[in-house]
């Protein structure tokens, strides 16, 4: 009993989370990682590229669906002393409203880091078909010389994919020397850009209650915009560091 009361002491132990993870049963699961691991060298200098390897590595996904409603954060308000409490005269955070409709529709954010540049791009639309992902493809593919070799890191979310009715996607790659390199399945930690949509949500979303789509597409292009100017902002890199896996 008493080696269990030293084991139990409160500075040796805490009462702790517990997460569950989901492994990838994907088949190609370590061929897909390998890739997308060596991309990742080749845009940050710690890899040469070679012969047919792309000089640029873009990481993409899309983000949402972008809903109108009062979302929860933090912000600054006055200390209420434990005497206070009850009090009608101390001050007290004020809430957010309720919805009960939400009658504008929804918004997906299509975003992508240049992982040579660290440089994030956004394009925000009502719907996220493979149309769209072309679009925004398109848009990526014209940031550089028809003559550099750009690589695509994604998921495997349908659009992104060529299929036995749609193949466009396929076609697009061949013909516009795009690489598209896909995470394994029930791997998306592997894409770097989603530790960015945590700072993203945190910066641009948290704590807010926007009323119109624009006003909220406002909200999300300015801090993009912020974002691009102040990579090395120490809040920004600790956000994004913490969510940052791969």
């Amino acid at each position: 009993m008493k080696g269990l009361r030293v084991l139990l002491r409160k500075e040796e132990v805490s009462f702790q989370a517990i997460k569950t993870f989901k492994a990838s049963t994907d088949p190609d699961y370590e061929p897909k990682k390998n890739r997308v691991l060596e991309l990742y060298d080749m845009a940050e200098g710690k890899a040469t590229p070679g012969p047919g390897d792309p000089a640029v590595v873009f990481s993409m996904d899309e983000f949402g669906p972008l809903n109108l409603l009062p979302r929860e954060g933090k912000q600054w308000a006055p200390v209420v002393r434990r005497a206070q409490k009850g009090s009608t005269s101390s001050p007290r955070r004020r809430r957010r409203r309720a919805t009960y409709t939400r009658t504008q529709g929804v918004r997906h954010l299509l975003a992508a880091l240049d992982l040579n540049r660290d440089y994030l791009y956004g394009h925000v639309k009502t719907t996220k078909n493979r149309t769209k992902f072309l679009e925004f493809c398109r848009y990526l593919r014209s940031l550089y010389p028809p003559e550099v070799r750009v690589a695509i890191v994604m998921d495997n979310y349908s659009p992104h994919l060529s299929t036995h009715k749609d193949d466009r996607v396929g076609r697009w790659a061949q013909a516009n020397n795009v690489e598209l390199a896909y995470v394994p399945t029930n791997a998306s930690f592997l894409n770097r850009i989603e530790c960015h949509f945590t700072a993203l949500r945190y910066f641009a979303l948290d704590g807010t209650d926007h009323r119109s789509h624009e006003e909220q597409n406002s909200m999300i292009r300015r801090y993009i915009i912020w974002r691009n100017h102040h990579t090395d902002n120490e809040e920004l890199r600790a956000i994004s560091l913490r969510a940052k896996v791969a």
